[in-house]
């Protein structure tokens, strides 16, 4: 956790900019794998987490605008409980750490809200994501669940993403520890990525990794020799000489906060010129993409950029033809690179997803842009001073889409589909940085995994 004061800036934050009303946070309850008490690992909601920091089921919070109050909903444990999880601080001492001093039995949630609801008062929720908080908020405010995406508070919403959005120090501190242990699990699986080793050995090896230092995975690790299949967590395989291996994978710390990391490299330790091709191709967009990167440019603009690079690298190989410029325009280079540049990141992976990709990656200046491969790019808008997101250009070789494509006879002017076809099985390429913008740049998040085709086979003779 952090200090207790900065749970209640951001909560005191958070009342400067929605009008009136109250904000419910609801905490995420267990949720069982296959029978009541054996649950998954715990995970917090992440708005609970960023405003009221305790991380534990069974609570709710409530910031009240009008009355310029933070309440605490909760029980302490019982006997029972704590027979079998051992001692545990009490409902005031939690609050006291979050800077909360009002505390109430969770039984009165219900009609502390019926009140406000009776007098007139907006009761403001985010959007929920699991099932339990949907019933839980049916039974609390009778909004069935059909209508609660619906129903949420846009206000609150754009409050949030506002806040969330801009990383401070002790945020920053927290995502550099998750890039700390990414830097140890990539270059784990660089090591391990020899023939005979199996997939799920690798992925186990490294989400170990993760749970060693007291975190977890941030997100459930895609590590394939098929890199093709973009988010692949088939770990089935055994590697193969000649194959490349993709590991896109991430830590979360304690408080949260999430490392995301791809790097790809050639079973065996040592590139072959094909792979050196296409791989330095991948290099070049996303090293050309980071130097774009500062405050007042959008990142559309920037993913644009890396889908050119990746065109002309292309072309220099006889993949694509005729002008690159046209040929990004029209949409032609997603054959090779169907998905967005990166995404924002933060307490969340994909930070605030649920709260609507385009309330967080758009605006009203800058549109999603709908043509296949483009419009799956997540962050679209002007960056600014303190996001974090990530850039992940790369190159597949996907044999539906290659088919399908070849036999529409679509963008024949810019795909040269015979040459293609000579890289089907070669799998896929992509490189994932995480960037921090600062005032004047960018700077990386973590110390950067090794990247280059020179660092990449040297970690791997190791």
């Amino acid at each position: 956790m952090f200090k207790a004061e900065v749970y209640k800036k951001r909560r005191d934050a958070l009342k400067a900019k929605v009008k009136g009303g109250i904000a419910l946070f609801l905490a995420n309850e267990e949720s069982p794998m296959n029978y009541p008490s054996n649950t998954f690992h715990y995970r917090q909601d992440s708005n609970f987490l960023y405003f009221f920091g305790l991380d534990m089921p069974g609570l709710a919070g409530v910031i009240d605008f009008d009355e310029n109050r933070d309440i605490l909903f909760g029980d302490d444990l019982e006997l029972d409980d704590i027979i079998w999880m051992g001692p545990q601080p009490t409902m005031r001492e939690r609050a006291d750490k979050v800077a909360i001093n009002e505390v109430r039995p969770h039984k009165e949630l219900k009609s502390f809200l019926e009140k406000a609801i009776s007098s007139g008062r907006k009761v403001h929720y985010l959007p929920p994501y699991r099932g339990e908080t949907k019933i839980e908020l049916e039974q609390l405010t009778n909004i069935r669940i059909k209508d609660q995406k619906e129903k949420s508070s846009m206000e609150l919403i754009k409050a949030v993403i506002s806040l969330r959005n801009i990383k401070d120090a002790d945020e920053i501190r927290e995502l550099e520890k998750a890039a700390d242990i990414g830097y140890l699990m990539h270059v784990t699986s660089m090591k391990m990525a020899h023939p005979g080793e199996t997939e799920r050995s690798i992925a186990g090896t490294i989400e170990g990794i993760a749970l060693a230092h007291g975190s977890m995975v941030s997100f459930p690790i895609i590590l394939s020799q098929n890199g093709e299949t973009l988010h692949n967590h088939d770990h089935s395989q055994t590697l193969e000489k000649g194959r490349m291996l993709i590991t896109d994978a991430g830590a979360e710390t304690t408080t949260g906060y999430a490392s995301d990391f791809t790097r790809t490299v050639p079973v065996g330790g040592k590139f072959d010129q094909r792979q050196r091709d296409i791989y330095q191709i991948v290099l070049d967009a996303n090293n050309k993409a980071t130097e774009a990167m500062k405050p007042g440019v959008t990142y559309q603009q920037i993913h644009l950029l890396a889908a050119r690079v990746i065109a002309a690298g292309l072309k220099d190989l006889n993949l694509m033809k005729g002008n690159v410029d046209d040929a990004v325009k029209e949409g032609a280079h997603a054959m090779f690179f169907p998905h967005g540049l990166g995404h924002m990141m933060g307490m969340d992976v994909h930070d605030m997803e649920g709260l609507g990709e385009d309330n967080v990656g758009y605006d009203e200046e800058v549109k999603r842009i709908q043509q296949f491969g483009t419009a799956y790019l997540r962050l679209g808008r002007r960056l600014e001073p303190g996001f974090v997101l990530t850039n992940e250009p790369g190159i597949y070789f996907i044999p539906a889409l290659l088919n399908l494509w070849k036999k529409e006879n679509k963008f024949a002017d810019f795909i040269n589909y015979t040459e293609a076809e000579k890289y089907l099985g070669f799998g896929g390429v992509r490189l994932e940085d995480d960037i921090l913008i600062t005032d004047t740049g960018n700077r990386l998040i973590g110390k950067r995994i090794p990247i280059t085709i020179e660092q990449v086979e040297e970690t791997m003779k190791k």
